[in-house]
C-alpha cells in the first residue's frame, strides 16, 4: 500500500513519509526555490507580527470599572476584533488537538480507561457551554486576578469545549477501525509506542480528522457570540470580537453593523480556507489506503509554494531532536508486539476489572445521591421534572433534526468525497457554509419569524440544523474520500448499478463516518439548542419550549441550581441516547464495515 512507509527513515517521528511529488522540489530552478523561501519567510513574519500586535492587549490590566459589559460598533474597529476572534479559535484548536490525541489513544488502548472515558466523553459533549462557562469563568478570574487575561482563557476554553468532543470521537474511532494488516506490520516492525503513533495512527487518521477539524472551528465560530459576550451569574463580559461585535450590534438594532460582520466573517472564512484547509486537505491526500494514484490529483498554490521552498527540511532538523526525546521518553511503555489481542483475561485481570468498576459506580452513585439531595433541598423534584418535560421536547427536535439532515446530506457527501471534480468545486462552497456562524444571521431570522408570525418551536429546529448538520456531511466526506480506489474499480469491473454500487459499496463504506457525524452532530444540536431556541434582535425576544431555553435563562439570571438542573438532564438525555442507539450502531461499523 502506498499509503505507509514502514522503512527507517518513516520510523523517524519527526521525518514522515514524503510524497513523490514533493521530490520534484529538488528539481526546481533555484530562483524559484528563492522566490518561494521569500514569500514563506514573508508569511511567517507576518503571522508572528500579527500575535506579536495582539498580545499585549490580551494581558492587559482590568480598569477600575471592571470587566467591559459591552463593546465598541465602529466599523474601524472591526478587522482588529476579527484577528482577536481568529486568534482565539486557534489556539482552542492548538490544545483541541492535543486533547484529541491523549484522551483518543487512552480511550482507544487502554480497555479498562475505555469504559470511563468514552461514556465520559458522551457527558462532555452534552454540557452546553454555557454550563462551562458557569462552572469555571469565576476560576479562570482567580488564576489570573486584575488581568483580562482571566476572561480571554474562559473565552477560549469555552471554544475548546465546541470543538474538542468531535475530534476526540473522530479520532477514537480511527483507531479502533484501523486496517489489520498495517496493526500486524507495526507489531512486526516491533515501533516504539512514540513510533506507532506517527507512523500508523496519526496518518490513519489523518483525513477524518483534519475535516473534524473544519467542523471543531464551524462549531467554534457558531458559539463565538456566546464566548466573546459571555453573560453568566447576572454579569457580562464583553471581549473585543467579532462575536461580541455581532452581539452589541443586534442588542442596538444595528443593521449595518451586523451586514458589515457578515462580510467581514466571510472574507476571514475565504481566507483561513485558502492559506490553512485547502493546502492540508490537498497533502493529507498522501494518507489515503489506495494502491494507486488518484487520477485526479487535489492542488492548492500554497502547497505548491511550501513545497518549492526549503521549509520543509527547516522544520524537519527543527522537529527531530524534538521526536527522538519523545521517542526516547517513551520506550519505558514497551513496544508494540505480539499477536492482535485476543479476548481471554487472566485471573488477575477480571478481578483488577471488577474493583475499577466498583471504585466507578461507588463514585457515580455518590455524586448522583448529592446532586439529588441538593436538587431536592434547593428547588424540589417538582423542577426536575419540568427539566425532564423540556428536554423531550428538545429530544424530538434533535430527533427530527438528525433524520432530516442524514437523508439530505449522506448522498451529497459520499458524492463529494467520491468524486475529486466535484470536490475541488464544492469543498470551498461547503467550508464556508460550515464555518460561516449562523447564528449571525439570526436577528435577521428573528425580524423574519416575527414578521411571518413563525412559531419558534418549530423556527428552532432550523436554527440548530445550520450550525449542526455539517458534522454528518464533513464526516461522511471523510469516509467516502476514504474508500480505496481498488473496489471502486471493482464496482466497476463488476458493472454495478446505482442502487447496487450505492447498497454494496458506498453505504456500507461511509456507515462508520456516519455514525460518528451522527454522535457529534446529535450532540451538537442539543449544545445548539441553548442558542436556538431563545434568540433576541433588540426588543423582540422569542422564546421556544424546550431545556436549551431553560439552561440560558437560568444561566443568565445566575440560578446555579436550575443550571446544574438543566445541565444535568441535558447529560441525561445525549448519554441515554448515545447508550441506547449510538453505541449500538458504532459496534456494528466496527464489526461489519471496517477496512481490515
Amino acid at each position: 500500500m502506498t499509503m505507509f512507509s514502514f522503512n527507517h527513515a518513516a520510523m523517524r517521528p519527526s521525518s514522515p513519509a514524503r510524497n513523490p511529488s514533493t521530490s520534484s522540489a529538488d528539481r526546481q530552478p533555484f530562483a524559484v526555490r528563492i522566490a518561494a523561501d521569500a514569500l514563506v519567510i514573508a508569511g511567517i513574519l507576518a503571522l508572528f507580527g500579527l500575535i506579536a500586535w495582539i498580545l499585549p492587549a490580551i494581558g492587559e490590566p482590568i480598569g477600575p470599572k471592571g470587566v467591559p459589559s459591552s463593546v465598541s460598533t465602529n466599523l474601524a474597529d472591526l478587522p482588529y476584533y476579527a484577528l482577536r476572534s481568529v486568534f482565539r479559535m486557534f489556539v482552542a484548536l492548538f490544545f483541541s488537538l492535543v486533547f484529541t490525541f491523549v484522551y483518543g489513544t487512552a480511550a482507544a488502548r487502554c480497555r479498562r480507561l475505555s469504559r470511563v472515558l468514552i461514556p465520559l466523553l458522551d457527558i462532555l459533549q452534552s454540557v452546553p457551554i454555557l454550563g462551562f462557562l458557569s462552572a469555571t469563568i469565576t476560576i479562570w478570574m482567580v488564576l489570573f486576578p486584575g488581568s483580562m487575561l482571566g476572561v480571554e482563557a474562559a473565552s477560549i476554553f469555552a471554544i475548546f469545549t465546541s470543538q474538542a468532543w468531535n475530534m476526540a470521537f473522530s479520532f477514537t474511532r480511527s483507531l479502533t477501525s484501523e486496517p489489520r494488516e498495517l496493526d500486524e506490520a507495526a507489531r512486526s516492525l516491533r515501533l516504539t509506542r512514540w513510533q506507532r503513533f506517527w507512523t500508523l495512527d496519526v496518518p490513519n487518521a489523518m483525513i477524518p480528522l483534519l475535516w473534524n477539524c473544519m467542523m471543531s472551528v464551524g462549531g467554534g465560530w457558531f458559539f463565538l457570540t456566546a464566548s466573546e459576550m459571555i453573560s453568566v451569574n447576572n454579569h457580562t463580559y464583553a471581549l473585543p470580537g467579532i462575536g461580541s461585535f455581532v452581539a452589541q450590534a443586534a442588542a442596538e438594532e444595528n443593521l449595518a453593523a451586523i451586514c458589515w460582520a457578515i462580510v467581514t466573517m466571510v472574507a476571514v472564512v475565504l481566507l483561513i480556507d485558502v492559506l490553512l484547509w485547502k493546502p492540508l486537505t490537498a497533502w493529507a491526500e498522501k494518507f489515503r489506503i489506495t494502491q494507486s494514484e488518484s487520477a485526479v490529483r487535489k492542488t492548492s498554490a500554497v502547497l505548491t509554494i511550501i513545497r518549492q521552498s526549503h521549509i520543509d527540511e527547516m522544520l524537519d532538523r527543527l522537529f527531530q531532536p524534538v521526536g527522538e526525546l519523545f521517542d526516547t521518553l517513551t520506550r519505558p511503555l514497551g513496544r508494540t508486539g505480539g499477536r492482535w489481542p485476543v479476548e481471554t483475561k487472566s485471573t488477575r485481570s477480571r478481578v483488577l476489572d471488577v474493583l475499577f468498576m466498583v471504585v466507578v459506580v461507588t463514585a457515580s452513585a455518590f455524586g448522583v445521591i448529592e446532586l439529588m439531595l441538593v436538587i431536592h433541598r434547593d428547588a424540589g423534584f417538582d423542577e426536575l421534572g419540568h427539566a425532564l418535560a423540556l428536554g423531550m421536547l428538545t429530544f424530538l427536535r434533535v430527533a427530527l433534526l438528525t433524520i432530516v439532515c442524514s437523508v439530505i446530506w449522506v448522498p451529497v457527501g459520499a458524492l463529494i468525497g467520491m468524486n475529486p471534480r466535484v470536490s475541488r468545486f464544492m469543498q470551498p462552497i461547503v467550508q464556508v457554509l460550515a464555518s460561516f456562524p449562523s447564528n449571525f444571521t439570526f436577528p435577521f431570522v428573528t425580524l423574519w419569524f416575527v414578521a411571518c408570525s413563525v412559531n419558534i418551536n418549530w423556527g428552532s429546529i432550523l436554527l440548530m440544523a445550520l450550525g449542526t448538520q455539517w458534522y454528518i456531511l464533513f464526516n461522511v466526506i471523510a469516509g467516502a474520500s476514504q474508500i480505496p480506489d481498488d473496489l471502486r474499480e471493482m464496482a466497476h469491473s463488476f458493472q454495478l448499478g446505482r442502487w447496487q454500487r450505492w447498497r454494496e459499496l458506498i453505504l456500507p463504506a461511509v456507515f462508520g463516518s456516519w455514525v460518528t457525524g451522527g454522535i457529534t452532530a446529535a450532540g451538537g444540536a442539543w449544545n445548539a439548542s441553548i442558542v436556538s431556541e431563545i434568540v433576541s434582535y433588540g426588543q423582540h425576544t422569542l422564546t421556544a419550549s424546550g431545556l436549551g431555553a431553560y439552561i440560558a435563562e437560568a444561566t443568565e439570571n445566575g440560578d446555579t441550581v436550575r443550571t446544574i438542573i438543566g445541565v444535568a438532564v441535558m447529560s441525561v438525555f445525549v448519554v441515554a441516547v448515545n447508550r441506547l442507539f449510538w453505541n449500538p450502531l458504532q459496534r456494528l461499523a466496527e464489526r461489519r464495515f471496517a477496512l481490515n
